[in-house]
């Protein structure tokens, strides 16, 4: 399968976090890092980030039914 490079900008729209967030994930160590494309260009594979998405845990919210009153 063909490797994608998503850049910044679509890389965060992806996985739905700011720019911002991307770089202070990588800089942590819990996002893989990017991809140097040239001197002024970087970019994720896309299978890079599909794999830290499935890795984040799961959201607990209840169905509205199943919640209690507030």
């Amino acid at each position: 399968m063909e490797q994608k490079v998503l850049r910044p900008a679509a890389a965060a729209l992806y996985i739905g976090l700011s720019r911002a967030s991307l770089y202070r994930l990588e800089r942590a160590g819990e996002l893989p890092p990017r991809v140097i494309l040239g001197a002024n260009a970087s970019g994720w594979l896309r299978d890079d980030l599909d794999a830290f998405i499935a890795a984040r845990p799961r959201g607990t919210r209840q169905p509205a039914a199943n919640r209690p009153a507030v």
